[in-house]
């Protein structure tokens, strides 16, 4: 995993950009020959692969790669003639009929079938058979299977973006056919991810649960793949100078339920959180009123990715500190300027033009090189002075300092002062936020008094926040320190009841509260990965299943095979993961010796997203109150 996974997925679009050729010249680097000479396409997308392409290539260098016309399949299109079209969709049913249809009208000259998984073989013999009927197989070009279907946020962050996991997992009425769907989904994403990287994994996870059948149906996937003529995993793995594999780590939102719906005052939880990123784009008032202010003002958009070195820096950095660094970039910013103005004669502390630009022919020469460096970074300036502005207003406006701050309080020490609770409850912040808050609370504060809960419970209602997710939490708390006193003859009666009834990723919803770490409170998830990147004998994963699909079959699921340590990690939260896990994770991987750590996840959700998918639990259960949730 030399280059980042972004990197190497840029990579593979870029290609499929040039009709599966090696570009002169592309974003990975030069190629070794490519086509003699610039072909003109146009580009066919659905919506997964529409998300797919967004974080990687702006809409604007597409035409870099001969690009001249992107469209949505599902929309109605022109003939364009003499014309090849790339198209670049998921392989299903619907869209295998409408190249169909496209390529029996004759849309366009050629058509160079990309798709983003593998091609299962019935969809290949209906495009076979469905283009026979129609005389137009002489349009298809080529198919391809891509293998790139998931959405990569980050250097080292992916995204499966399969909706609503949590929910579909712990639904009650969840059968065994939508359960293994599910699977087979993640298993699919999970194998793009590998082939796009080119490594076979060492696998490891916790007994039972959704992480155990996603790492058995994977080994199962690997060793199949692995056997076959067209092996994509042939070399071996790219890891560069270090033939050692990484490790896959494999867990399930309810290890560390409390992560999935606490506030966060890093810059990019917060802008996630708050303003709702997706697919790194957020748009801001263009007043910067922030506050209540938000809907009515023009909202102007903003992409906020690697091209941004602001945010690059900065993302992980309490908001505070990200604060204080756009003011000092903006002293440095007036400095540059009067440094400009002075040398070339314009007037100190005035922001240049191009008309104010005199003196010395040298002088006037860096002057105008340095202009679009300056713009922009204005430009970026202004960018998260208004950002920064907006979340100051809205932390104003619902004291999110103080649920950030209660909220690790109550997560570091296990405990916290019910008035103080109480009086959050009943003061600022939205419906969402005091349902999280209380929701931290029960998965923070192992010893919960029925009194608590109840005046807690009430403190909600007298806001008219909807309880069902905060009931869900609470009835599976409860569930949990059952099974957990149980003795050893009724424990598996226990177990099977509370399966069927909360669906098949029961887990330790309450691990949060071991979260008790001396100097500060650390992730469960990052001290684990930690620990499975080490090897080294541990109580805390001794327990942990280990596949290696290169390996002779092991009944157990713990065959000897190498331990650790592994310089290199892939972790995968199944169930929804988020920003706040991310940032911990690369400090991790920062820590001495380095490390090289990937977190996925099969969709990234902000606290108020994954409170709404345990409200749908908890009603789908019949708990709580009917109170509508919006503010």
């Amino acid at each position: 995993m030399a280059l980042s996974l972004r990197q190497k997925q840029t990579n593979c679009i870029v290609r499929m950009l040039n009709l599966n050729q090696q570009p002169l010249t592309a974003l990975g680097g030069t190629g070794n020959g490519g086509p003699a000479e610039e072909v003109y396409k146009i580009l066919i997308l659905d919506r997964l692969c529409r998300d797919i392409l967004s974080p990687l290539i702006h809409v604007k260098d597409l035409r870099k790669h001969g690009i001249t016309l992107f469209f949505s399949i599902d929309k109605e299109r022109q003939t364009i003639p003499d014309v090849p079209a790339i198209y670049f969709v998921r392989p299903d049913s619907t869209n295998v009929q409408r190249i169909i249809a496209d390529a029996s009208r004759g849309l366009y000259e050629s058509f160079h079938l990309n798709f983003s998984s593998s091609l299962p073989r019935p969809l290949l013999e209906e495009l076979a058979s469905g283009t026979l009927k129609s005389d137009s197989i002489s349009r298809i070009s080529k198919v391809y299977d891509q293998y790139v279907e998931f959405i990569t946020l980050e250097d080292n962050m992916f995204s499966l973006a399969q909706e609503s996991v949590y929910v579909q997992l712990n639904d009650p009425s969840a059968g065994e056919a939508e359960i293994e769907a599910i699977m087979d989904r993640i298993v699919g994403g999970l194998f793009c991810v590998l082939v796009t990287l080119g490594v076979v994994p060492i696998i490891r996870c916790a007994r039972g649960g959704p992480a155990e059948m996603v790492a058995t149906a994977l080994d199962a996937r690997l060793r199949e793949h692995l056997v076959s003529k067209n092996n994509l995993f042939a070399e071996g793995g790219n890891l560069g100078a270090s033939h050692q594999r990484p490790v896959l780590c494999l867990f399930d939102r309810n290890f560390e339920l409390s992560v999935g719906i606490q506030h966060d005052w890093s810059y990019r939880p917060l802008v996630h959180d708050v303003l709702g990123m997706k697919l790194n784009k957020i748009s801001v008032p263009s007043d910067a009123s922030g506050g209540k202010g938000r809907g009515a003002a023009s909202m102007v958009p903003y992409e906020l990715d690697n091209s941004d070195s602001f945010w690059v820096g900065n993302a992980s950095s309490p908001f505070p500190k990200v604060a204080e660094e756009i003011e000092i970039q903006l002293s440095k910013y007036k400095q540059d300027v009067e440094e400009v103005n002075r040398k070339t004669g314009g007037q100190d502390g005035v922001d240049f033009d191009g008309q104010e630009l005199i003196g010395n022919t040298k002088h006037l020469m860096n002057a105008v090189n340095s202009l679009p460096e300056l713009t922009e970074r204005k430009k970026v300036i202004d960018k998260h002075t208004n950002i920064a502005t907006v979340l100051l207003g809205e932390i104003k406006e619902r004291s999110l300092d103080s649920y950030c701050n209660l909220e690790n309080d109550m997560l570091t020490k296990g405990s916290v002062e019910k008035g103080q609770l109480l009086a959050a409850l009943r003061g600022k912040g939205t419906k969402a936020d005091k349902l999280r808050l209380a929701i931290v609370y029960l998965l923070a504060v192992e010893a919960t008094p029925q009194s608590d809960v109840e005046s807690l419970e009430a403190a909600l209602r007298e806001s008219e926040v909807d309880t069902c997710a905060f009931q869900y939490v609470k009835k599976i708390k409860s569930l949990n320190i059952s099974l957990a006193s149980a003795n050893s003859a009724s424990r598996s009666n226990i177990v099977d009841w509370a399966e069927k009834l909360y669906g098949q990723s029961l887990s330790a919803v309450t691990a949060g509260m071991k979260n008790l770490l001396s100097g500060g409170r650390q992730l469960a998830l990052t001290r684990t990965v930690e620990a499975l990147m080490e090897g080294k004998p541990n109580p805390d994963i001794d327990s942990y299943l280990l596949f290696d699909p290169r390996a002779p079959k092991s009944s157990s699921g713990m065959g000897n095979v190498l331990r650790g340590p592994f310089k290199e990690a892939i972790v995968f939260m199944i169930g929804g993961g988020n920003y706040i896990e991310y940032s911990s994770l690369q400090e991790l991987a920062q820590r001495q010796p380095p490390k090289h750590v990937i977190y996925g996840t099969t969709e990234v959700l902000n606290g108020v997203e994954f409170a709404e998918q345990l409200m749908v639990l908890g009603r789908k259960m019949g708990l709580g109150s009917s109170v509508p949730s919006h503010d």
